[in-house]
């Protein structure tokens, strides 16, 4: 087992009981998670062992932010990137100290620099917690939860040993996707990518043949930048054929929905939403700040339907609202409409319905119309499973065959209480909680940093509540913030921006 103490407890500590909370993934959830408890812990001085778990090389990146191609871009402005609620500009300030000195909250950054934004972050977070934090890497799976003695519990990790916390945050991401859609034949074909992110997945792709996208969204987006060649087609093909809209270059202020929509049915919601964004046209001219309004009423809007209301809009909104409300950077989206101009990428709105080896060794893709598209590989855009456990992961499907979490609406991630999960029973008894993806059943938009940082701070301050018999406040924002406009200066006494992000906690 890979245990690395990345800053352990000092000596005179050591003898101190400390409690031990558990933080299962270190992608942007658990690094998110990470960066709170240790300052929370560290301002209000509260000992902890923080221990995370997560196979991956470096914390902070995770599937989403390990690319090094420069082309792909978060789809979400630097200003909505920041690791603090209460603290907006603090990406903005992190990219103008690493080398970006012209870079506006506007500006869409490299998915890869915000992963070394998460890692340094968390290295700093990590460093200035020393003496009240111990944090250990486990380079490993975790791969069960069991209740332990004294209300503990404890994680099953791949390599056979185990770890009891008095605490455990599942920050796991979103769930891999089966496939579901793709016929036996084509799951079975060497020429079929399951899973584009998986590292090495798309080098036997190369430079040449064409290459069928299924989905139309943001994946889409980003494998038909990466795969672009001349010569190559690209096809990609959804149920709707939507491409994701651009973000605005110079983008408006949200403009907030009128009162009362979450008291509404969804055919009412839905007719009041159709208002409230053709008002903002005629008003602004543009559609987006009216959806940009509605972001922070999302979760309420999405409680207040009833089970029956959810699977109708999954069925016939779901497609269009996706298309508006998770957007291209504007440069991508520049990119794309070249690449369409030029015929190299094809969006079809359709479903395979076969596939059948050629005989130059690529495949023959029938779809549901009769169209046939000749190509040379075949890529899974569908993105994650709804389902906590859709890609088969041990770890959640053994708390939902346990009771020790239950699942959400319409069987879509898990059932909590601000974040604290439920279990079979409806019981939030465990120190056991989870943001992000699995919350999507519960609060559908909760897969973007805006949403995560919110839920990561509260988890952390419901953690330390619970190990210290405290109130679970919802304002910690003790925290010193620099709110200037200009490139500050690296803050005297800590440590510099280049030694965190050395350290990124990458043992």
């Amino acid at each position: 087992m890979s245990v690395v103490p990345v800053v352990p407890a000092p000596s005179g500590e050591a003898a101190r009981p400390r409690p031990t909370v558990a933080v299962v993934g270190a992608g942007a959830a658990g690094a998110l998670v990470a960066i709170h408890l240790c300052e929370s812990a560290a301002r209000r001085r509260v000992p902890l062992d923080l221990v995370l778990v997560d196979p991956a090389p470096e914390a902070g990146r995770g599937a989403a932010y390990a690319t090094e191609d420069p082309e792909l871009r978060l789809n979400v402005p630097v200003g909505g990137m920041s690791c603090y609620p209460d603290d907006p500009d603090h990406f903005r300030r992190w990219l103008c100290l690493h080398g970006e000195s012209t870079v506006t909250a506007r500006d869409f950054a490299s998915r890869y620099r915000y992963g070394s934004y998460l890692a340094g972050t968390l290295g700093r977070a990590v460093i200035a917690a020393h003496g009240t934090v111990s944090v250990r890497r486990l380079r490993t799976r975790a791969t069960g939860c069991a209740d332990a003695a004294d209300g503990r519990l404890e994680l099953s990790l791949a390599d056979g040993a185990t770890v009891t916390a008095h605490s455990v945050v599942l920050a796991t991401g979103p769930a891999a996707g089966r496939a579901g859609w793709a016929p036996a034949e084509l799951v079975a074909s060497d020429r079929f990518v399951p899973h584009p992110w998986t590292p090495g997945a798309l080098d036997a792709v190369g430079t040449s043949g064409d290459v069928l996208l299924v989905g139309t969204g943001l994946t889409a987006v980003d494998l038909a930048l990466v795969l672009d060649r001349p010569g190559r087609t690209v096809y990609a093909v959804s149920r709707g054929g939507l491409l994701p809209q651009p973000h605005a270059v110079a983008p408006l202020s949200p403009v907030p929905p009128p009162p009362g929509l979450e008291a509404l049915p969804l055919h009412l919601l839905r007719k009041e939403v159709t208002r409230h964004v053709a008002a903002t046209r005629r008003a602004h001219g543009d559609w987006r700040p009216a959806l940009d309004g509605l972001r922070t009423e999302i979760g309420r809007l999405w409680q207040g339907l009833t089970d029956d209301e959810r699977a109708e809009f999954l069925g016939r909104d779901a497609s269009l609202w996706n298309a508006h409300r998770h957007r291209m950077a504007p440069a991508a989206a520049e990119t794309i409409a070249r690449a369409r101009a030029a015929d190299r990428l094809r969006v079809h709105a359709g479903r395979v319905a076969s596939a059948t080896p050629h005989e130059d060794g690529g495949l023959v893709v029938s779809l549901a119309d009769g169209r046939e598209l000749q190509v040379a590989w075949v890529v899974d855009c569908t993105g994650p499973g709804l389902a906590a456990d859709a890609g088969g992961d041990p770890l959640w499907s053994g708390l939902l065959t346990d009771g020790l979490a239950a699942a959400g609406p319409l069987g879509i991630g898990v059932s909590t209480v601000r974040g604290r999960l439920l279990d079979g029973q409806g019981r939030r008894e465990r120190p056991l909680f989870t943001l992000g993806a699995p919350r999507r059943g519960e609060l559908w938009e909760t897969t973007a940093i805006p949403e995560i940082r919110n839920q990561a701070l509260e988890i952390a301050q419901s953690v330390l509540a619970g190990l210290t018999g405290a109130h679970a406040g919802h304002g910690d924002t003790d925290r010193p913030t620099a709110s200037g406009h200009g490139c500050p200066a690296v803050p005297p006494g800590g440590p510099s921006p280049l030694v965190a992000d050395a350290f990124s906690i990458k043992q």
